[in-house]
């Protein structure tokens, strides 16, 4: 009960974002008839007053932090998924071992995965959040960078005196850190609930990869003598070899849709076909 009382100590005082920069201050608290602390009130910098979890803010002492929603929740689904997972595995245990009864195991698997499956569906939409997050920061980067260009051509023309523009530099460089440092901590939460949803989806489900066809391509030609040229196909498509002139040999090959059909007869072969190519006008094919 006295840390409780304590935290009536931070009204009035000034919140920071996890990268040390005020946001607002604290109003007010909510409690539970327990007298547990179950919500905050928070006038932000921009005079919007709004009424957060207790989970979004971590007390040291005099210090008191705001942690993003996007990582509050994400820490508590990271917790939240796994322990489902261990659940139903020590479900399924007790159903193998005879300890429960089939219609039992039934009504609290199919509880569990309903729970699972809202779960998922939080993480899906927190990790979309991510991405919005992750947009808005780069385009906030982007304008920085473009005031920081702006402030040294300036500076380089003697527009700005040297005071204010170590100010300016400063002030800039602290915020591109800032807005840096956010960026980063928004792509490491949705990577966390990327690879949770992966593990979860290698956990329950086989997936079945296409098999891969790989063809390699012949050698066509292979030159034996300055008269003879020896062609050499080894797919098991057929190949046409037309002579368009006395000094070379085109090959083409029909495409897999445009494969002549088995009922056709022809006079060559079955493949591997070696055709003997001799020039026009000293011997015929």
């Amino acid at each position: 009960m006295s840390q409780n009382s304590n935290l009536f100590l931070s009204i009035g005082k000034p919140i920071k974002d996890e990268y040390g920069q005020t946001i607002g201050k604290i109003a007010s608290f909510a409690l539970t008839p327990s007298g547990k602390f179950d919500s905050v009130f928070i006038e932000f910098s921009n005079g919007h007053f709004s009424k957060q979890s207790m989970d979004h803010l971590r007390f040291n002492g005099a210090e008191v932090t705001y942690i993003s929603k996007i990582k509050t929740q994400a820490s508590i689904l990271c917790s939240q998924i796994p322990l489902i997972w261990r659940k139903n595995q020590a479900l399924e245990d007790l159903q193998e071992k005879g300890k429960i009864s089939p219609a039992l195991y039934k009504e609290i698997q199919k509880n569990f995965d309903g729970v699972l499956t809202q779960l998922k569906n939080d993480a899906k939409i927190l990790i979309e959040k991510s991405d919005t997050e992750v947009v808005q920061c780069e385009k906030e980067m982007s304008a920085l960078s473009y005031a920081v260009v702006n402030l040294e051509l300036e500076h380089e023309i003697g527009q700005i005196d040297e005071d204010s523009y170590r100010s300016a530099f400063e002030m800039l460089q602290e915020n591109l850190k800032r807005v840096s440092s956010r960026k980063n901590d928004i792509l490491k939460t949705k990577s966390e609930l990327s690879n949770l949803l992966l593990g979860e989806s290698n956990n329950n489900e086989t997936i079945n990869d296409p098999e891969t066809i790989s063809i390699e391509t012949p050698d066509l030609y292979e030159t034996e003598s300055a008269d003879d040229a020896v062609v050499e196909t080894e797919s098991a498509d057929d190949a046409v070899v037309e002579t368009e002139s006395a000094d070379d040999a085109v090959v083409e090959t029909e495409s897999a849709d445009d494969e002549i059909s088995s009922n056709e007869t022809t006079d060559l072969p079955e493949p591997p076909v070696v055709v003997y190519v001799k020039e026009i006008g000293k011997a015929g094919i």
